[in-house]
């Protein structure tokens, strides 16, 4: 019967052509848009993570309360000892300290004057020690002019801050700000390379030089103003980061040390935790809308079609088909209809989804004033579950607009069949 029924929706295009079509494009949005919004929440996710978040991110309680201010006054101490016990609590974990903080920056001319300044970020990694770190911001392939810091005294700027300031590679340059207990600090640096993240953030003004060139200007040998961890495969496990950060938050919860280090997950900082649980309900929001509208769309094509076949379900009931056995077939003919246009619809969203992917949409000029940590270019991403995610809004919109529609099958009266064939 279904290979009849098929055969019928094949050869009859009057009778499927528009619902096919329009499950087609109703599954392509389903589908494009359920890669498109998990291609920009991982983007966030990501680039929070390697850049300000960490997979979990361990700070000094006064420096987590205050952390928008940078106070390094208030990092933390013995770091080292501290990374050690953390390696050997979770060895499948990659721990790293970092120091950020601001300054001026000021250019000399050829006789040492100020020749141009501007307010500087300076984010302090291992560079000369840790290549993870390199590898897992990406340094070697942000690198516009230059080269990475090699050796001490160098440091990494911003393709658009050197520009403003006319920095050019191999110039010298000089931090002015202050050190962890107040005093001023002044040190030359030699600029090795610039770098672009497509982080319009952190693109605008900032500077990126050794660990150990950081603790020794703000005088904070073995410290750091946070210590970050990340996963072995690189992915965020939402359970397993908040378990960590509570098991290592009770260790610490009676300690008498007002600066007893403190762990948070990723998303309980920065507002991430929201996005995540947001990207989690998209999903199931746009399925159920274009379920409903598809299902209004689709019963008004049934109610078309049905008032088309009018006197086709008279003929077969003049012949001694039962209202129930044209219902259930009818039912049986939406299914194969919606499984077609989900078929097609999805390969039309996976090819949508593939270009996202690899083209993107550049959005750096809505970015010019914005300090959140997001890429400068949109990417969609392919995942498993748009494999099968179209077939549920096209299938079962199909289904229940024959549903709704085929229910004028039961209000055609036999009595007045053979009039109506005789017209």
């Amino acid at each position: 019967m279904i290979q009849f029924i098929l055969k019928g929706i094949l050869r009859d295009k009057n009778r499927s052509l528009l619902p096919i079509v329009i499950v087609a494009l109703g599954v392509t949005l389903t589908v494009f848009l359920s890669g498109y919004l998990a291609g920009v929440f991982q983007d966030v996710i990501q680039q929070n993570a390697r850049f300000e978040t960490g997979h979990v991110k361990i700070m000094s309680k006064p420096y987590a309360q205050n952390k928008d201010q940078l106070p390094i006054d208030l990092a933390l101490l013995n770091t080292e000892k501290l990374k050690k016990e953390l390696q050997s609590a979770y060895p499948d974990m990659q721990w790293v300290q970092r120091i950020k903080f601001g300054g001026l920056l000021d250019v000399p001319d050829e006789n040492g004057n100020s020749r141009s300044q501007g307010p500087a970020a300076v984010m302090a990694i291992s560079i000369l020690s840790d290549n993870n770190e390199i590898e897992r911001l990406n340094i070697k392939n942000s690198v516009i002019k230059g080269g990475i810091p090699t050796k001490s005294g160098d440091v990494l700027i911003s393709n658009d801050f050197a520009n403003k300031l006319d920095i050019k590679i191999g110039d010298e340059i000089t931090y002015v700000g202050s050190t962890m207990y107040g005093s001023m600090a002044f040190q030359n640096y030699r600029v090795s390379g610039t770098v672009e993240f497509g982080n319009v953030g952190f693109d605008k003004g900032a500077i990126i030089m050794d660990v150990s060139d950081a603790q020794q200007i703000l005088n904070m040998e073995d410290g750091a103003t946070e210590i970050l961890g990340y996963f072995g495969n690189s992915q965020y496990e939402s359970d397993r980061a908040n378990s960590i950060a509570e098991n290592f938050n009770t260790k610490y919860k009676n300690s008498e040390d007002e600066f007893a280090p403190e762990m948070f997950s990723l998303e309980e900082q920065n507002g991430l935790g929201e996005i995540l649980a947001y990207s989690n309900y998209m999903s199931q929001i746009i399925v159920t809308v274009l379920i409903f509208a598809m299902s209004v769309v689709l019963w008004n094509t049934g109610l078309l079609g049905g008032l088309r076949r009018y006197k086709e379900y008279g003929i077969r009931l003049a012949l001694g088909e039962s209202k129930g056995s044209i219902y259930r077939k009818s039912i049986i003919e939406a299914v194969l209809i919606g499984a077609i246009g989900s078929t097609l619809g999805t390969f039309l969203g996976l090819i949508a989804t593939y270009y996202m992917q690899e083209v993107g949409l550049d959005i750096s000029d809505l970015m010019d004033k914005s300090s959140m940590i997001m890429p400068s270019t949109i990417r969609a991403k392919i995942i498993p579950n748009q494999i099968y995610i179209g077939f549920i809004p096209g299938v079962l919109a199909m289904v229940l607009g024959n549903m709704l529609s085929g229910m004028g099958i039961y209000k055609r009266e036999t009595a007045n069949l053979f009039k109506e064939l005789e017209v």
